[in-house]
């Protein structure tokens, strides 16, 4: 066999050791570079729908383009501020009545102790409370000033890179790459943004109407767990559930809580979010579920809220050169199984 023929047969192999080497450095970076990067990125998802907005009002609203961005970025840093006021009341009022959601804890699991031993089933209920009153819950909460003090913290690295990015786009001509990534994620993260909004309005609305505690809590994960595909819906609609145990045990408010909030979800994400989004980012769904394991074990919770827009962003840019169109198919799922 001819020295030619050799590298030619070992070609591929070589190809692919090179994408694994790339991929596993890129990974390292990705995680290395986490606190600097990530704030980035979410700056610049930002950025791209203040800008597809200040170019809507301009258009229709005849708005200065700088006064678009800047109100743009201005509901965004209200938002964000609402949510973390919200979140933080609520776990305060959460430690405030720490003794009475105890009592009630007590109550549930002598209660299950008794239905248990019907069925000849043992429960050691001392055991589940010592354990319990175990758990690091006050350690976890006097962290949660630790935790919002970082948020903002990045929130300030943000606003930084979020006026560093518009500045450079009032010089920019966009690329046919920079603006076919912006129009699509820019557009994604809109109808994500509306649907999660209506999604956590109506789910507050049946929270508040059963008298649920937490509810404005609830509601708050609720608008940013649906960003998690797949999942996120499916934890939003189990987390009032142990809060409604507690309150009311295993009856009637339980089960219409379920029929209710599953809904919710499945119209909000199923039929409203598919008919606005039509193909959305046009992404596998094994690709969107390995991509959302990925980024979560790199980026941990924000990672998997990016997850789509991210892995997007990658398809788009790998679809517009030759070589790596292939890749973009992939992800897309049209070469999965082939």
């Amino acid at each position: 066999m001819s020295t030619k023929n050799m590298f030619e047969k070992l070609a591929p192999i070589n190809n692919i050791c090179l994408m694994i080497l790339a991929f596993t450095a890129a990974t390292w970076v990705l995680m290395y570079t986490k606190s600097i990067l990530m704030p980035f990125v979410i700056a610049l998802f930002i950025s791209m729908v203040s800008s597809t907005v200040a170019e809507k009002l301009q258009q229709k609203g005849k708005v200065p383009y700088t006064v678009g961005i800047i109100l743009s970025f201005v509901s965004f840093l209200g938002l964000i501020s609402l949510a973390v006021l919200f979140i933080t009341n609520s776990i305060e009022s959460f430690v405030n009545g720490a003794d009475i959601y105890a009592d009630r804890l007590n109550d549930s699991l002598d209660w299950i102790s008794v239905h248990s031993q019907k069925y000849g089933i043992k429960l050691n209920t001392q055991f589940v409370i010592d354990s319990i009153d175990k758990l690091p819950v006050f350690n976890m909460v006097k962290s949660v000033g630790g935790t919002v003090v970082s948020i903002l913290t990045n929130f300030l690295l943000i606003t930084l890179f979020v006026i560093f990015i518009a500045m450079g786009k009032a010089t920019e001509n966009k690329p046919s790459l920079v603006g076919s990534i912006q129009k699509q994620i820019s557009f994604y993260l809109i109808i994500k943004i509306f649907v999660s909004l209506l999604a956590a309005s109506c789910s507050w609305i049946v929270l508040a109407s059963l008298k649920t505690e937490l509810a404005t809590m609830l509601a708050v994960l609720t608008f940013v767990l649906n960003f998690i595909p797949n999942i996120g819906p499916f934890i939003a609609t189990a987390l009032p559930l142990p809060v409604l145990f507690l309150q009311y045990g295993f009856d009637w408010h339980i089960a219409l809580a379920i029929i209710l909030l599953t809904t919710i979800h499945f119209i909000v994400g199923n039929i409203l979010e598919t008919k606005w989004l039509g193909k959305g980012m046009d992404l596998d769904p094994i690709v969107v579920l390995a991509c959302l394991i990925f980024w979560s074990l790199v980026w941990g919770v924000m990672g998997a809220l990016l997850a789509v827009p991210l892995t997007a962003m990658i398809k788009i840019a790998l679809s517009k050169n030759e070589t790596t169109q292939p890749l973009a198919n992939l992800l897309a799922g049209k070469y999965a199984f082939k």
